[in-house]
């Protein structure tokens, strides 16, 4: 049987969905005017005012927010009330370092509970499981976010965070536990792991798992159903957004439903930024109805992915995406973080090399790895192993500290990273996702 954890708003006919919004988006649009003066300099440009935004048919009217305005408005200038109304933040890392902070007032908390509550719920959780949340916990949003919706859903939650993994064992069997949320790859060394302890899955006690913050493969979900005997479903979320529960899956697992009552989603040409036909595969933007403190307008995602307003077997009415089937810029996701090759490009010119380097992602056991080969300069060349180890563990540690994860450095002779067409291959991307 089909769980809902707010079953008058998730399965709401089309047009109460679209009369919200419409609702909301006037109310919103009047609200950045007022109170964000960054956004309100945008609309000037673009020529718009709040009076020329009457319901959800207007919004292409609005100018766009990228990446590139949260990082020239750090930190305060996108935020939409007073500072003391705020009672968090959550940040995810820049392209060049500075990083995105998004604020929250308690109103945009309790919201986002509910957005990842109505996740717990579509994954058969009720307030008779035990929820066991592995992600990070901290500035990155997975571990709050699923943390706040696993109390609204009123399961017994267990706050691990990642990493652990002879203890994140211990608790899922001692504590019963019944869902686990961390990231695919997490998930899937967990798997090998108990597997490797001689358990099968009729021995381990899990029966869901909510997995997000990396992408992940068809294949993948079955080897880790397979594994650790439960049904696994996906999870989208931006920090700039809110975190995860932005969308969710249901039991049909044909899409994630997008929680429209709080979000916009549109899909647009990457290119022109024309809004594109249901169906169609292009950018995915989004804006934000009733965020108070951080409030985004028809924000790139940078996602490439198709939209479907098909009726879902679950019931729930709300448009559901698909699983994000890549970018329209450089980013990559590895581990969850998000990793710039401008952020590699800082470092290694901070440390005198020429940025001339080849970034290798791979996925062994389940994990992703990051390898990162950098040439150096003909004056900087040596044979010398002992310095050359030194100068490694110099560039890894500067790359720990820019990307927060840790990346293998190798130092390799001058033009030895072949070119194509005069310019280096800069990623290399081995991952089958």
């Amino acid at each position: 049987m089909e769980r809902y954890y707010q079953k008058d708003i998730e399965c709401a006919d089309r047009e109460q969905i679209r009369a919200w919004q419409s609702e909301k988006l006037v109310r919103q649009v009047q609200h950045v005017w007022n109170d964000v003066p960054y956004y309100r300099e945008k609309m000037k440009a673009a020529g718009v005012t709040p009076d020329d935004i009457r319901s959800v048919d207007d919004l292409h009217k609005l100018p766009f927010l990228s990446k590139a305005d949260l990082r020239d408005s750090y930190p305060y200038g996108l935020l939409g009330c007073d500072l003391k109304k705020c009672v968090r933040i959550q940040s995810t890392s820049g392209t060049t370092g500075r990083r995105v902070v998004a604020f929250y007032t308690q109103h945009d908390i309790d919201l986002w509970e509910d957005c990842c509550a109505r996740a717990i719920t579509a994954a058969g959780g009720t307030d008779e499981d035990v929820c066991q949340v592995s992600y990070g916990y901290g500035l990155f949003t997975g571990g709050p976010g699923l943390n706040g919706g696993s109390h609204k859903v009123g399961c017994l939650t267990i706050p691990t965070s990642s990493g652990n993994t002879q203890r994140q064992i211990m608790f899922i069997r001692d504590l019963n536990t019944t869902i686990l949320c961390c990231t695919p790859s997490y998930a899937a060394y967990l798997g090998e792991s108990m597997k490797e302890m001689g358990l099968t899955p009729d021995q381990i006690p899990l029966k869901a798992g909510i997995f997000g913050a990396e992408a992940w493969s068809e294949e993948m979900r079955q080897d880790i159903q397979n594994t650790l005997g439960i049904k696994a479903y996906d999870i989208y979320g931006l920090t700039e957004l809110s975190g995860p529960g932005v969308a969710f899956e249901c039991s049909a697992q044909k899409g994630m439903h997008i929680n429209e009552d709080h979000f916009i989603p549109e899909i647009i040409d990457p290119d022109t930024g024309e809004v594109l036909p249901e169906g169609s595969q292009g950018e995915l933007v989004f804006t934000s109805l009733d965020k108070e403190a951080y409030p985004l307008i028809r924000y790139r995602t940078r996602d490439i992915c198709t939209l479907t307003y098909e009726k879902c077997s679950c019931g729930r009415t709300h448009v559901r995406m698909g699983k994000p089937r890549g970018r329209s810029d450089d980013m990559l996701i590895i581990r969850g973080v998000n990793v710039f090759p401008s952020q590699i490009e800082t470092v290694l010119l901070n440390n005198g090399y020429p940025a001339n380097y080849q970034i290798i992602v791979d996925r062994v056991n389940n994990t992703d790895t990051l390898d990162i080969h950098v040439e150096m300069t003909p004056e900087m060349f040596t044979d010398q192993l002992g310095e050359v180890s030194r100068r490694q563990k110099e560039l890894a540690e500067g790359m720990k500290s820019m990307l927060g994860i840790k990346a293998n450095i190798t130092l390799v002779s001058p033009k030895s990273i072949e070119r194509s067409e005069g310019k280096a291959v800069r990623v290399i991307d081995r991952r089958k996702i």
